[in-house]
């Protein structure tokens, strides 16, 4: 019997019902500061995710063995900025409502916002951990406020002081260096600190959002997006801190950023796709146990 030519992540087919992770496209980039495309990085990371295999070696785990739904991307609003966002949270509250996970693909970095505002109501006091090369920290850019380079900035509007705790960072203005002494837990650089973050939050069993730009990934190995800053970590250190991150109550991530265009090689939508796969193996076989 034929069926519809539905392009789903590999290996997330399940049915929503039986799923406790889906997965949502925001291919949204109108805020983008330097190099546009990530809005086509949700529909790249689908196509390219057939070019891997299902079972990763890193952790001895398959897709196949757990139930993920992908839901496809929204159609969202290029022309204003919150009623994009309006369009992710409500896609993000309802699979918060039916206790499942939800894992956002930008798209470039504000669409997080949306996701958080939707975490925020289910889960008060929610943690984010937010890996990057950039501090996301300034008040405005260009006098906007909602702007990808303001993104942190507006999750601490909603959260406040010390509980965004921040991986990679390497370029902003002074400004929002000294903003983050003040307000957020930053280390710069790498991801020295982390296993003490992440021993704290299990501690307290505190609910986490987890977002991944990929840029806090050297441009050598990840050229694929809008902004790329030299002197990044690399694949092999970034799956360590995913699997760290994910022992924690991730309660949702997102991963971001992709502008496929930029590396005509494929070799960052590739790098893209295996980072996605690794996170939700990690999320679920910490659900899981």
């Amino acid at each position: 019997m034929l069926s519809p030519n539905i392009e789903t992540f590999l290996g997330c087919d399940a049915d929503y019902a039986s799923a406790d992770l889906v997965l949502f496209g925001a291919p949204f980039d109108s805020t983008t500061s330097y190099r546009p495309g990530a809005r086509f990085g949700p529909s790249a990371m689908r196509h390219e995710s057939f070019g891997l295999e299902t079972y990763s070696p890193y952790q001895d785990t398959d897709l196949t063995d757990f139930s993920i739904f992908d839901s496809g991307d929204l159609e969202l609003c290029f022309g204003s900025s919150e009623l994009a966002l309006d369009a992710i949270q409500e896609r993000a509250e309802t699979i918060l409502a039916d206790g499942k996970l939800p894992l956002l693909i930008g798209g470039e970095h504000l669409v997080t916002l949306g996701a958080v505002r939707a975490a925020l109501n289910h889960f008060p006091d929610l943690h984010m951990i937010h890996f990057d090369a950039h501090a996301d920290l300034r008040q405005e850019y260009l006098g906007v406020q909602l702007s990808h380079a303001c993104v942190l900035r507006r999750c601490h509007d909603l959260v406040g002081d010390g509980r965004i705790h921040q991986f990679c960072i390497r370029s902003g203005d002074r400004e929002e260096f000294r903003f983050a002494n003040a307000h957020t837990d930053m280390h710069k650089f790498s991801f020295d600190g982390l296993e003490e973050v992440v021993q704290a939050l299990l501690n307290d069993g505190t609910p986490v959002y987890f977002t991944i730009d990929l840029d806090c990934l050297d441009p050598s190995c990840f050229p694929g997006t809008g902004t790329p800053e030299a002197g990044g970590v690399d694949f092999p250190s970034l799956l360590r801190a995913i699997q760290l991150v994910s022992r924690t109550n991730v309660v949702a991530a997102d991963v971001n950023e992709l502008a496929p265009m930029l590396d005509t090689s494929g070799a960052s939508t590739a790098l893209a796709c295996k980072v996605l796969r690794e996170l939700m193996l990690a999320l679920e076989r910490n659900r899981n146990k």
